[in-house]
Order: structure tokens, then C-alpha cells, then sequence
């Protein structure tokens, strides 16, 4: 049975929001031009595939079922009570079983010692061996020999799937007369590799994470690259919900400032400079401590803790986006002021129209450019914003997979000896990748809209 989380809905909502505005990009002659910069730059290209394939693992990972289970007492059959994602299913051979604790990467014994009763009764201090994996090597004995052909058959199975997408997105071209099958690879073999770099890493880690524990285990024997992966969804939520959550209050009140001015600029700027003379630490925290109070008053609301933790996870985004408008709000009243003085905004004052259709006509596309810009790089500050919050515990649930968790518990890792080191590695590497191409992406859309910047679209 599919559930649906307060979460995936607003998800479901974003994904089809883009699809629209893709459409309306393509029926725009002007705005696909522009947007042809960004397809045909190379980091652009680049940062869209690995942005795009963070979305897919967000999506998989949005989509929730509940298990049907037989009832011995009825003997019927009844859903459980735990939620698993579509990413879950893939991911399972990965995670199923958990260790005894720590274990560092590719290990084959825990990362403590343990004392050990000996058959003669003594006693001996050892790494004790791992369970489940690390011990397993599935093509040889020796690790080194079956890491490489590990590696070697994921690389052939890459080759086949990529193949195969490459066949169906190509299927129109390969059958003329002037083309052949290299010619497309010839024309987009930046976004070719890219891709076929990306599965590759995926089906390595996946059948490396079947025999090894690639990223180690935590305190309570849980596969650190599992939780790396699951915390791209909390990530990704972050930086898109909460813009949406942003962006009305942004525009509108930005653009009515600007444009109308008069009393309604002065409430406006009121409004945003009070807002920003508020620490927005301590307005987050006090509504998350809010929130907690609520759920603690009323468990019956919630069936479960993924709903508790759901909850939270979209709170946490209504406050974010509540609290970080008032940047675009000034930018846009100031766009909007130069807009109004502008000669094709002053002739059709003078033929009458009223300034709700002058603001729908012309102000609003001739801003969208810094709304497109500055969206882009606020997300990676917000991705960033959530590991800071649960650093200082008032951001998710600490249920929820996050890196922002992930890096709050490695500071007790960090003072251990010997030191875990591989959680923050993870949460750090992960994000590390998720930021670096978005802001990667956000430079290239910068210099596609900016109409100062000497772009090339041949």
C-alpha cells in the first residue's frame, strides 16, 4: 500500500512544477535561447547530470509503501506499521543485517577490542570478526584480486544499461543515412560520460556494499553509506521546499514595494527589516520547540515516527522558507522601482492599464532573471543551513537520515581513540558533491541571464 507523507506531496508538487516550467521553456523562444547556454556549456552539463541523478535518488526515496503481514491471531492479512521507500527495496541486499558497532571501511572485524573467552578458559583481548560482510569476498579469497574484478564486472554492466538508454534516446538518429551510432556520443559526449560515470560509481558501490561495508558502520552497526545515501532526500527537500515556501513572498511583496511604493513600500520594508532584526536561530528554535511540544501533547495524531519525524522535516522547511525571503524581497523592490520608470512601463500607464495587468505583462518577466539566479544559489546555502541546524540539535529529527545528524554525532566519534573518522568523512563527502555542482550549475545560470556576460549559444 502507498503512503504519502506530508513531505512527498510537496515533492510530488515541486517535480511537477518543473516539468511545467520546462514545457513553457520550450514554447518560449527567448527563454530557450537563453537556456540553450546552460545545455550546451560543459560545467553545465555536467552539474545537471549530477544534480539529476541526486533528484532520482530523492524521488525513489519519496515514494513510501507499507508491507502487507499475515496476523497469526486472525490469520488475515494486515499492513505493518513501517514505512519503507522505493530506495529502500533497491538498497536492501546493502543494509539489511547490522553489526555488533563501529567498523572502519572495507574491514573484516569491529573496530574495538573485545575480550574473549578462550576453549582453555583464558582470556584474550581481539578485533572480533564482522558478521555479515567484510568476510564475504564473493569472487576470490583474496580482497585486492576481488575488488578488481568487482570492479571489472561493474564496469561491463554499466557499459550494457548505458548502452541501452543510449539506444532508446537515440533510436531516431541511428537509422539514417548520414548518422551512425557514434555520431550523437560525437555531438553530447560530455553528457555521455558523465552518465555513464555516475552508474558506473552507483553499480560499483552497490556490489561493493553486498561483500563490504564501503563507508564502515556506525555506534550501532549501520551502514554509513547507507546513511549517506538516505540523507540526500532531507537535503534536496531542504533546498527546493523551502524556496518554494520563499518565492511568493518574495515576489509579490517585493514587486508591490517597488512598484506601488507609497504607504505599501513602507509597511513592506517594516515587515522585512523587523523580520531581519530577529536572530533566525532563535526564531527557528523556538518554533521547533513549539512543534515538540505540540506532538508531545497530542501523540495520538500520529501513527507512527516517521510521521513525527515527517512533520518536523516539513516544519523546519516552512520556517526556513518563512525567515530567508527577505534577501530577494529587497532585490526584487529595487528591480521593480527602476522597472516602473522604464518607457514601455510608462506608455502603458498611459493607455490605461491597470497596474495589476502592467505587473503580470511586464514587471514579473523582466525580473524573473534574478528570481532564477538568486533560487539557485540559495540552495546550496540552505543544504548547508540544515547540517548547521542539527549541529546544534534544532533541526530534524534525529530519527530522520541527515548529514546535518550524521556530522552532530561524529563529535563524540571524532574524540574517541582510536578516532571514527569515516561518518563525518561521509556526511561531508556527500554534501560536499551535492554543493559544489549546485553552485557549480548556479555560476552557469548566472552568466546565462546576466545580459552583460558575452555568452556563445552556436
Amino acid at each position: 500500500m502507498f503512503v504519502y507523507l506530508l513531505t512527498d506531496i510537496f515533492f510530488y508538487l515541486i517535480i511537477i512544477s518543473l516539468l511545467i516550467y520546462i514545457l513553457y521553456v520550450r514554447r518560449t523562444p527567448d527563454m530557450l535561447r537563453t537556456w540553450s547556454y546552460v545545455f550546451k556549456n560543459k560545467t553545465g552539463i555536467i552539474s545537471i547530470v549530477v544534480l539529476s541523478f541526486f533528484m532520482l535518488i530523492a524521488f525513489f526515496d519519496s515514494i513510501h509503501v507499507k508491507k502487507k503481514i499475515l496476523n497469526n491471531d486472525t490469520n488475515q492479512f494486515i499492513y505493518s506499521n513501517d514505512i519503507q521507500s522505493l530506495l529502500d527495496i533497491i538498497l536492501l541486499p546493502t543494509y539489511e543485517n547490522f553489526e555488533k558497532s563501529y567498523s572502519s571501511p572495507f574491514s573484516s572485524k569491529l573496530y574495538s577490542k573485545e575480550t574473549i573467552k578462550l576453549k582453555d578458559g583464558s582470556e584474550k583481548r581481539i578485533y572480533p570478526g564482522l558478521a555479515y560482510k567484510g568476510n564475504h569476498n564473493k569472487y576470490s579469497k583474496n580482497i585486492s584480486a576481488n575488488l578488481v574484478i568487482t570492479a571489472i564486472l561493474s564496469l561491463v554492466k554499466s557499459f550494457i544499461i548505458f548502452l541501452f538508454f543510449y539506444l532508446i534516446i537515440f533510436y531516431r538518429t541511428l537509422y539514417e543515412r548520414k548518422n551512425n551510432i557514434f555520431y550523437n556520443f560525437k555531438n553530447n559526449n560530455i553528457l555521455c560520460i558523465t552518465f555513464y560515470i555516475l552508474l558506473f560509481i552507483f553499480l560499483l558501490l552497490y556490489d561493493l556494499s553486498t561483500q563490504y561495508y564501503v563507508l564502515g558502520t556506525d555506534k550501532v552497526g549501520v551502514d554509513v553509506l547507507y546513511k549517506s545515501i538516505k540523507s540526500i532526500r532531507t537535503g534536496i527537500l531542504i533546498g527546493t521546499l523551502t524556496t518554494i515556501v520563499m518565492l511568493p513572498f518574495a515576489i509579490f511583496l517585493g514587486i508591490f514595494a517597488g512598484f506601488i511604493g507609497g504607504i505599501v513600500d513602507d509597511i513592506i520594508q517594516y515587515i522585512y527589516t523587523t523580520l531581519n532584526s530577529i536572530p533566525s536561530v532563535l526564531l527557528i528554535a523556538s518554533a521547533i520547540l513549539i512543534l515538540q511540544v505540540h506532538m508531545a501533547n497530542n501523540p495520538l495524531n500520529f501513527e507512527n515516527i516517521y510521521e513525527r519525524a515527517d512533520l518536523r522535516l516539513f516544519f523546519l522547511c516552512m520556517i526556513l522558507g518563512l525567515t530567508s525571503w527577505t534577501g530577494l524581497c529587497r532585490l526584487l523592490r529595487g528591480e521593480s522601482m527602476k522597472l516602473r520608470e522604464v518607457e514601455f512601463v510608462q506608455a502603458s500607464q498611459t493607455f490605461g492599464l491597470n497596474k495589476f495587468s502592467i505587473i503580470i505583462r511586464h514587471i514579473i518577466p523582466n525580473i524573473m532573471h534574478i528570481v532564477i539566479i538568486t533560487v539557485v544559489l540559495d540552495f546550496s546555502a540552505l543544504v548547508l543551513a540544515e547540517a548547521v541546524l542539527s549541529y546544534v540539535n534544532i533541526g530534524v529529527d534525529p530519527t530522520t537520515y541527515s548529514w546535518g545528524n550524521m556530522i552532530n554525532d561524529a563529535r563524540l566519534e571524532m574524540s574517541r581513540e582510536p578516532v571514527v573518522w569515516w561518518s563525518l568523512f561521509s556526511a561531508f563527502l556527500f554534501m560536499f558533491i551535492l554543493v559544489l555542482f549546485a553552485n557549480l550549475f548556479a555560476d552557469v545560470v548566472r552568466d546565462a541571464f546576466d545580459p552583460r556576460a558575452s555568452k556563445k549559444y552556436e
